[in-house]
């Protein structure tokens, strides 16, 4: 009863701080609406698709040669209603697709708002997000059921390279692979890895990375060792064992692998540490491995962080939970840092890449405290500018007002909060028969939360 007479005087007090509905006739009903002048001479209409559900407008592309500081709005409207502004300045910008406007309609003492949506009439490039498809496997109550494998904190460590994922569990199943294609029908195999010989570590294998169908995995270090499978069914080749006290080391390794190799699995293996000490490995041919060397970057991302490699260039992306994250050379040296309030606190496994003639950064948010909850994949466009440290200039230019840069996707794995920060995130770029960007594929999973995978196609730039 008392519930009932609390919940009776909330509604009470409102209806003193705000005024009721205004009985009128004066409605405010949109019927019809366009641009009048569009075109280089001015003398082209575009008429607008109303949808009164989303009180949204879309309009056919605008040429890019319109007077796009006058853009004028004319519409059919209920008796007595206007709108209350009809000419809009819609300036063009170089790499933008369109500009949304609100158009108010107005009959004293009622009015209607609608979002206008004007494109630009410009070759779309990149990510065609109206194509997104998801195949999940995580706490996301939108996909399916989590899968069994990360229902405890025995799952840390994945890897993904579009057509499998790799699954370090501890226990239960143990180390396998699932096969993309079957995912995508719901379809959930196992494919064992051979564990003979995999052993040593506070566990033998925890961490792990999936590049061009090859399979790695690192063990929980006392010594640290780095395991190959070219196929599951082989006995694994150990491309490194490292004996920490050889090296001056004393923390751990092995809660984070990154794994960066190029078409010819030439390039290096990174592994961290609580002290900010970084283990570095070069990998030949994708099983040898060779020159371990010990790095320290000035800021310390902790032994869940990752060094992920910039395809085409000689710059790296380092990034942990606790850290903003740096581009970094291979050695450890950071060119730049990023702004502290550009991207989501703890976001980490940070990518950057080129996909459709457009350049990308993807990051994972790592949900191990609080105010950062839960793991969400995060997709920003960061094509502005010549050079990667142009591009996250540009980036931290765009978080203004003590708000995140923006970003152009994201999707939550899970909204709770895990004292385990085994995140990670991953990409692939499908190609067509000419060579083409045509298909990307991103990939999240989260101790105790699951993974997804997630694909678009690519704009093919007719519209």
């Amino acid at each position: 009863m008392l519930l009932g007479l609390v919940g009776l005087t909330t509604i009470t007090s409102c209806s003193e701080d705000f005024p009721g509905n205004v009985e009128s006739d004066n409605f405010t009903d949109l019927k019809e609406i366009r641009i009048v002048n569009a075109g280089p001479a001015g003398d082209q209409v575009l008429e607008g698709e109303i949808d009164e559900l989303t009180k949204t407008i879309k309009f056919p592309q605008l040429d890019t040669l319109s007077d796009l500081q006058n853009v004028k709005f004319e519409a059919v409207l209920s008796d007595g209603a206007k709108l209350e502004k009809d000419v809009f300045a819609l300036p063009y910008t170089t790499g933008e697709t369109q500009k949304e406007v609100y158009l108010k309609v107005v009959n004293s003492p009622r009015f209607k708002e609608y979002k206008a949506i004007v494109r630009y009439n410009v070759v779309l490039r990149g990510i065609n997000l109206e194509t997104t498809e998801v195949y999940d496997y995580s706490l996301n109550p939108f996909g399916n059921p989590m899968y069994p494998s990360f229902a405890t904190a025995n799952t840390r460590g994945t890897g993904f390279d579009g057509n499998y994922v790799l699954v370090a569990e501890r226990s239960g199943v143990g180390l396998h692979l699932l096969e993309v294609a079957k995912l995508k029908q719901n379809i959930v195999e196992p494919i064992l890895l051979n564990t003979e010989g995999v052993t040593g570590g506070t566990f033998p294998y925890s961490m792990a990375a999936q590049i061009n169908g090859h399979s790695y995995v690192a063990n929980l270090s006392g010594p640290l060792k780095i395991y190959h499978w070219a196929n599951p069914s082989d006995k694994p080749d150990v491309i490194a064992n490292i004996a920490l006290g050889d090296f001056g080391l004393t923390a751990r390794h092995g809660d984070a692998l990154s794994v960066d190799l190029d078409n010819n699995g030439n390039g290096f293996a990174y592994t961290m540490s609580g002290d900010g000490n970084i283990i570095r490995v070069k990998i030949t041919n994708y099983k040898d491995g060779s020159d371990v060397t010990v790095i320290k970057p000035r800021i310390n991302y902790e032994q869940w962080g990752h060094y992920s490699h910039i395809k085409g260039t000689e710059d790296y992306m380092i990034s942990g939970h606790s850290q903003v994250p740096s581009l970094a050379n291979n050695a450890g040296s950071l060119q730049y840092t990023l702004g502290a309030n550009t991207l989501p606190r703890s976001i980490s496994d940070i990518k950057i890449f080129t996909f459709n003639d457009q350049r990308y950064l993807l990051g994972i948010t790592v949900p191990r405290n609080a105010p950062t909850v839960g793991a969400s994949l995060y997709i920003y466009n960061i094509t502005k500018g010549e050079t990667i440290v142009d591009a996250l200039t540009a980036l931290d230019q765009s978080a203004v007002e003590g708000k995140n840069a923006p970003y152009v996707f994201t999707y939550t794995l899970t909204a709770t909060v895990n004292g385990n920060p085994g995140t990670q995130a991953g990409y692939h770029i499908v190609k067509d028969e000419n060579g083409k960007d045509s298909k990307l594929m991103i990939y999240g999973a989260t101790t105790t939360g699951g993974f997804a995978i997630i694909e678009f196609d690519a704009h093919e730039n007719e519209l």
